[in-house]
């Protein structure tokens, strides 16, 4: 590395030289938004003293993982806790989903900052039947809503094993959406994010699986806050956006279209609830008062430099996006080191993350520009990758 610059290797397995771009002075809006909900899905910081290996119980460092929550407040955003972002079916275990949402909700009260979490079956080994899979989920629901937090439905493994038919979907989820105290977010998560919910709403064929998805929300727009899906088109967000009920939002989950969704056609817009918003808070928050501002010019110069950096972080295999997350955390300053719960640190390449620590410092998302530089150094080396 010399002054300014630093050599990254590329997927050809070439070495290329990145010139740093200058910090930038990044204001805070901890007001929050008018004219979008905003949610950023956040990861979790595991101890580097303790075991976080594959298979292992995950082992939290607190203080960290609560900074990152208190960096998000500052810029505005919600969290979103405890959803994939966070490792959930790749890590996070459920006493450490339990107290996660305790913690989070905790701070979020005292920030006045809003707070949605992810309520699922994942405590559980195995459900027989379908009855078994509404009191999974029944537990989480009555977990997440006791913590104080808004209840976010997660799509299930075990219900996508199970289900034999639509019929099946829209059974526990009516049992689930009668109990709710209060209105809950829906969430979709696609295969290209968790493989073992192929099918999930019982089709492999998109429309099909949206009609039943419909059906349920309209069977309950009272008690459904918003949906949020995380399919990565952004045609099928516009066409399900329009056939929502009156007040129904739609949080994009977009992580390749967020901009345009966001933005809206000038009649409907998205609002966001993205692991994305965890990566560029900074952007996202100044491209959010543009638009509260009205201006759309601004808004848009704000988001364009995140979009190749989000694009790159949600390449496939996109469940493995939480190891950019945290690699970022890390290069700004957020975390002491670069290890994740069930050693998910190792889930991508050099080259992969070289290309993230390039795309984040021409957006100029780096707090210390030398100190994102230093650490990618002493990692690269690490690695065998300097020359």
């Amino acid at each position: 590395m010399s002054s300014g610059t630093i050599r990254i290797p590329t997927a050809d397995g070439g070495l290329r030289d990145v010139q740093l771009q200058p910090a930038r002075a990044w204001a805070q809006h901890p007001q929050g938004f008018t004219s979008r909900v905003a949610f950023a899905a956040a990861h979790v910081v595991a101890d580097p003293l303790r075991e976080n290996g594959p298979g292992q119980p995950a082992a939290i460092d607190w203080d960290s993982t609560l900074a990152f929550r208190q960096h998000l407040f500052d810029h505005g955003l919600g969290v979103a806790e405890a959803m994939d972002t966070a490792q959930r079916n790749m890590g996070l275990d459920w006493p450490a989903v339990q107290e996660l949402i305790s913690r989070s909700a905790t701070q979020a009260r005292a920030a006045g900052a809003r707070i949605a979490s992810g309520a699922g079956t994942d405590h559980v080994a195995e459900c027989a039947d379908l009855a078994a899979v509404t009191r999974a989920y029944a537990e989480q629901v009555a977990f997440v809503e006791g913590a104080g937090s808004q209840v976010i439905v997660m799509a299930s493994r075990h219900l996508a094993a199970l289900a034999r038919s639509a019929e099946d979907y829209l059974t526990v989820y009516d049992e689930i959406l009668r109990q709710v105290s209060a209105p809950v977010i829906l969430h979709w998560l696609g295969p290209m994010f968790d493989p073992q919910l192929q099918g999930y709403w019982g089709s492999d064929d998109i429309d099909t699986a949206t009609a039943t998805f419909l059906e349920l929300v309209h069977r309950h727009a009272d008690r459904v806050d918003g949906v949020k899906v995380s399919l990565l088109s952004a045609e099928h967000e516009v066409g399900l956006r329009a056939a929502l009920p009156a007040g129904v939002r739609l949080y994009t989950g977009d992580d390749y279209n967020y901009p345009e969704l966001i933005r809206g056609d000038g009649t409907r817009h998205s609002d966001a609830l993205l692991g994305a918003f965890a990566a560029i808070a900074p952007a996202a928050s100044a491209a959010l008062a543009a638009l509260d501002a009205g201006d759309l010019a601004a808004y848009g110069q704000e988001m364009a430099p995140t979009l190749p950096l989000s694009r790159l972080v949600f390449a496939p295999p996109t469940w493995f996006y939480k190891t950019g997350i945290a690699f970022l955390s890390w290069l700004c300053g957020h975390q002491p080191g670069f290890t994740m719960v069930g050693g998910l640190q190792s889930a991508r390449s050099v080259p992969h993350l070289a290309e993230v620590f390039a795309l984040a410092n021409e957006a100029r998302l780096f707090p210390d520009p030398d100190l994102a530089a230093h650490r990618l150094g002493l990692w690269l080396e690490a690695q065998g990758a300097t020359a």
